[in-house]
């Protein structure tokens, strides 16, 4: 009957899994808003330098922050799935192996 908790944790998981999924979303939304408002203030200002430019030094920062939180998310995602399969596997072999002692008990 371990394999009901199993299929518990793997709920669980799937649940986590599916809430990181939902983040990765959103962080990578934002970073696409960010993309767009740096090439539109660049296209604005095409005869400046905005290597020095205090407003679109921020943008970058702030695009760079979002995908490194991104990257983060996405391979909490991958161990997610990691978790999720191996216990996936684990509760088929304990469903099986309940049955097959059952058949042999019975």
């Amino acid at each position: 009957m371990s394999f009901l908790a199993m299929a518990s944790q793997k709920s669980l998981f799937t649940l986590q899994k599916s809430q990181l999924e939902y983040e990765y979303t959103i962080l990578m939304s934002r970073t696409n808003v960010i993309t767009s408002q740096m090439a539109d203030y660049a296209q604005a200002k095409e005869d400046e330098d905005l290597d020095e430019d205090p407003f679109y030094i921020s943008l970058e920062k702030t695009s760079e922050y979002l995908q490194t939180e991104a990257e983060s998310v996405k391979s909490q995602i991958d161990v997610m799935e990691q978790e999720i399969n191996s216990l996936k596997t684990m509760v088929n072999n304990g469903i099986k192996n309940t049955c097959s002692l059952n058949l042999i008990g019975g």
